[in-house]
Parts: C-alpha cells; sequence; structure tokens
C-alpha cells in the first residue's frame, strides 16, 4: 500500500504588483487623454471690472456663451475648445431656448472679448432674453490682474 505524502504549502508572503501596475497604466491613459479636453473656453480678452464674485452654485450647470472680438458666437455646452464652431445669432437664440426649457434653472454667463462690439453685445443680450434667460451674468477679469 502507497502511502500518500502531503507537503504542507507555506503562505506565500509577496503580492502580486503586476495588476497593480496594470490598472496604473490604463490610468496614466487615461489622464492623458483627457487633460487636453480640460480646456474648456474660448480664447476672449475679458473686460476689468471692479465687483464681487458671482456666488456660482458648482453642483448647478451652467451655460457660457461666447462673443469673441471677431463678433464671432459661442455655446459651451460640454464642448471642448477645439470643438467648437461658430454659431449664427438665430440659431444661438434657438439653441438657448431649447437648454432653458429643458432646465430652466441653469446659470447662464455671458463672456465677451474686450474689443467685441457694442452692437454684437446688444444683440446677444436681446437674443439671450428672447431665448429665455432672465437674468444673464457677465464674466469679467478682475481689475489689475493680467490673463
Amino acid at each position: 500500500m502507497e502511502t500518500i505524502v502531503r507537503k504542507k504549502r507555506k503562505p506565500m508572503g509577496e503580492i502580486n504588483v503586476v495588476p497593480f501596475i496594470d490598472v496604473m497604466l490604463v490610468l496614466l491613459v487615461v489622464f492623458m487623454v483627457t487633460a487636453p479636453l480640460l480646456n474648456q473656453g474660448i480664447e476672449v480678452e475679458l473686460p476689468e471690472a471692479n465687483n464681487e464674485p458671482l456666488a456660482i452654485d458648482e453642483n448647478q450647470e451652467t451655460l457660457v456663451v461666447s462673443l469673441t472680438a471677431e463678433g464671432d458666437y459661442f455655446i459651451s455646452v460640454g464642448a471642448t475648445g477645439e470643438d467648437r464652431q461658430p454659431v449664427t445669432l438665430e440659431t444661438l437664440g434657438q439653441q438657448v431656448g431649447i437648454i432653458t426649457a429643458a432646465n430652466p434653472t441653469i446659470q447662464v454667463l455671458v463672456e465677451g472679448d474686450t474689443q467685441a462690439g457694442w452692437g454684437a453685445m446688444v444683440n446677444l443680450i436681446t437674443t439671450l432674453q428672447a431665448a429665455g434667460v432672465v437674468n444673464p451674468n457677465f464674466i469679467t477679469q478682475p481689475l489689475g490682474v493680467q490673463q
């Protein structure tokens, strides 16, 4: 009769770090891809103003409407600066109307370049009011701060 010899297994005291390295490399790639997408602004030279900062609720959605020095209008709803295309004033009014109808509590912020024409800004504000925006807030640069 054969006797079965059982070997006692010693507990392994090492941690396999290969899965952790794989996870870290995946996270590195994800952050490298998403980092350029975080730039969500149209390049505008904001006017300076001496007023208090707005009390913006960070949990509430915001809609940023931009007016460039060339008189182009942009809407910021999740698109990055590279992906955005200028829209006409009529299209802007329609899109803002749809957005505010779907989300009446959305905060609408207006940023305009200092070189933009006064008439273009008046047209923008009139279009926003016609689209149902009651009180748009203006984004300005604090006095003495360089961009």
